[in-house]
């Protein structure tokens, strides 16, 4: 279905086609009427999360697209998922039980508006009340003393329950989301849903994000919906959500007053076995609801770094402890590319001591509410230029892999390969699939033997099911080698944890600002410490604040009285540290490892809201509407200096928004759907 719209100076702009996006969960009995209802010029997604039910069966149909997640990852993740698969559509969403009348689409695509509503009607053709309000803490309180309708009419409540409102078109707040459509430009602007509602208010968040919807009285669509006013579980979430909105837009002080209102609303009507179980979910509610635990194969993964001694921050650590909310795991810490030596390797001995340490933890359970995650160190011998010792070394490996693995009961699993040296350990291991992430150019790390850790890369690259860029040069150059079985999985952050913190640690808090700073390791491979010295030189008022472990000397710093290195700090202080910075720094080399990276603490210095200054690479150019970008050395300078006078683009709010979709429950999602749906 295409469209034109006339643009200024009389050029004609073809729009976007539209996409609708169904999201099913358990909808076996209705999901069929909602496909009979759509006109045959649409494209038809189907996102089933995780159904147990015939509803992938009702679903099949020629036309329709039907995308399977492994997990129910909530109606948000459903939505996304839909949103990726209709890449340059508009896309309009609906629930499973919602009827189209003719015209419906046309009328709304008419509107030409970022976000529009239809007209709301149930089965018996009764208009329902679909517009909102933007949610308050007093309008709550006024729907539980007075109730919905009489708050509704004197313009308190949330619902707007004047009938006039329904008869023309109009802007709103927001509106019920069984049935909206949205732009590709808002999408493109405002990126995916907020995920982490998992069901209700995750449409409040977005079309209060992108300024309201517009109200097509002229659509129709029959809802026949209800489950929400008999579903005490469902009730219970809906309640506990305009809590978590209400913190999420404007902080934990104001979220206290709605939760108090809440808890009048529900207690005020606990006679229903309703409101007594969200008047119970209110008192115990969670941070953020929990995803709904599903069946499917084990992972093994064999990690580019060592969890007990690496930052944890890694994408492989953060990817597979969340994919361990629905499945076992067994992480494998890294078995190395090269075994460190005198004179090539920095900190060789150190090296070998903390591996022959972490070896000896055998296999544990790091996360105490993660049961099902494992994590083991095998005893390696990381030799890797001599045929038989690569032989030797890989059924080493293997031998003491699969013992674990028949110990935890893992069957058959989906293995993920980060590191290239794992190739020969599971080259003829039975998996349920073999999914190299890609998430380096490893044959580029300079202590390497490059020339055999190159034809490792090769091997996996050609023998795997699957190939996972976080690199989109990288992919790009490698494309004709893995054609359709790449699949680009950007970085997640945890945006909970990376939030900006207003009471420093004490060493950063006692460091003179403005404050110009750097987290993540030190390595001289990746880090340009001579425009860090540069740095240092031409802000002589700032503070300079390095934090993370170092692999080189840092005693070029001394001389320099503003430069203050506070050496390691683990994961869960970071984001302390990090709100400590007026300016956050992404000093890289410009060699190859760096034109192949995606730095995951851009995410989260982003999610800080911090002010960013960066040197260019391929990936940093995706938020150059957020991020200053450095072409060289001076210009990386005045681009601090100028941070330092206007605080950088954009609002820390705008800038934290830039990632707020790009959660690691997301990616691990995401990771799960493409190793599973084969």
């Amino acid at each position: 279905m295409y469209a034109q719209r006339p643009e200024k100076r009389g050029a004609v702009v073809e729009r976007s086609p539209v996409a609708v996006v169904i999201v099913t969960y358990q909808s076996e009995q209705v999901i069929g009427g909602c496909l009979d209802s759509l006109p045959d010029d649409v494209k038809v997604i189907v996102v089933d999360n995780a159904s147990t039910d015939g509803t992938v069966a009702a679903a099949t149909r020629p036309g329709v697209e039907i995308v399977r997640s492994p997990v129910n990852g909530g109606y948000a993740a459903g939505v996304n998922l839909g949103i990726k698969a209709a890449e340059g559509h508009d896309v309009l969403i609906l629930n499973a039980d919602i009827r189209l009348h003719p015209g419906a689409v046309e009328s709304l695509r008419a509107a030409d508006r970022p976000i529009v509503a239809p007209k709301l009607v149930d089965e018996n053709g009764a208009l329902s009340l679909s517009l909102r309000r933007k949610p308050t803490a007093p309008g709550a309180l006024a729907e539980a003393l007075i109730g919905g309708g009489r708050a509704g009419a004197i313009g308190l409540g949330e619902t707007v329950t004047d009938t006039k409102a329904y008869q023309g078109a109009h802007h709103a707040d927001w509106a019920t989301g069984c049935a909206w459509l949205v732009k590709r430009e808002v999408i493109e602007q405002h990126g995916l849903l907020d995920e982490r509602y998992f069901l209700y208010s995750e449409e409040t968040e977005y079309m209060l994000r992108a300024g309201g919807v517009w109200f097509e009285p002229r659509a129709v669509v029959t809802h026949i919906g209800g489950e929400v006013s008999t579903n005490a579980r469902l009730w219970s979430m809906l309640t506990s959500n305009k809590v978590r909105l209400h913190r999420e837009l404007h902080g934990r002080f104001a979220a206290a007053f709605m939760w108090l209102a809440m808890v009048v609303n529900e207690g005020l009507r606990a006679r229903s076995p309703k409101h007594r179980t969200a008047l119970k979910g209110l008192f115990s509610m969670r941070r953020w609801p929990e995803e709904v635990a599903s069946e499917g194969p084990s992972y093994l993964c064999f990690s580019a770094q060592d969890w007990w001694y690496h930052n944890r921050a890694h994408s492989d650590f953060q990817l597979l402890r969340r994919v361990a909310k629905h499945r076992k795991v067994l992480l494998v810490n890294s078995i190395g590319l090269r075994m460190p030596s005198p004179g090539k390797s920095t900190q060789f001995l150190r090296r070998i001591l903390r591996k022959a340490a972490s070896v000896a933890k055998l296999v544990r359970r790091p996360i105490e509410d993660t049961p099902n995650f494992y994590v083991m160190t095998p005893a390696p011998l990381p030799f890797y230029g001599k045929p038989w010792l690569r032989k030797l070394n890989s059924v080493l490996v293997r031998t003491q892999v699969k013992a674990v693995c028949f110990f935890l009961r893992m069957g058959t699993p989906v293995v993920v390969a980060t590191i290239p040296t794992a190739w020969d350990v599971v080259e003829p291991m039975k998996t349920k699939g073999l999914i190299f992430n890609r998430s380096d150019r490893h044959s580029a790390f300079p202590e390497a033997d490059q020339g055999t850790i190159a034809a490792l890369e090769n091997q996996l690259l050609s023998n795997s099911d699957t190939v996972l860029y976080v690199s989109r040069a990288l992919q790009e150059e490698e494309s004709k080698l893995t054609g359709t079985r790449a699949h680009f999985l950007d970085h997640g952050v945890d945006v909970d944890h990376f939030t900006r913190r207003t009471e420093l640690p004490a060493d950063i808090a006692s460091v003179p600002g403005p404050r110009i700073g750097f987290f993540g390791s030190l390595d001289d491979y990746l880090v340009d410490f001579d425009l860090i010295e540069k740095v240092a030189q031409e802000f002589p008022e700032a503070s300079v604040v390095l934090i993370g472990d170092a692999t080189c000397s840092m005693e070029r710093y001394a001389k320099y009285p503003n430069v203050h290195w506070l050496d390691f700090r683990s994961y869960d202080q970071i984001p302390g540290y990090g709100s400590g910075f007026d300016v956050a720094l992404m000093p890289w080399l410009d060699n190859d490892w760096i034109k192949h990276a995606n730095p995951i603490k851009m995410k989260e210095y982003l999610a800080l809201g911090l002010a960013v200054v960066s040197t260019d690479f391929p990936e940093v150019e995706r938020y150059g509407d957020v991020i200053r970008i450095a072409k060289g050395e001076a210009d990386f300078i005045d681009q601090i200096r100028l941070t330092l006078k206007d605080g950088g683009l954009k609002t820390p709010a705008e800038r934290r928004a830039a990632v707020l979709t790009s959660s690691w429950d997301s990616r691990a999602r995401e990771l799960m759907q493409i190793a599973e749906d084969r």
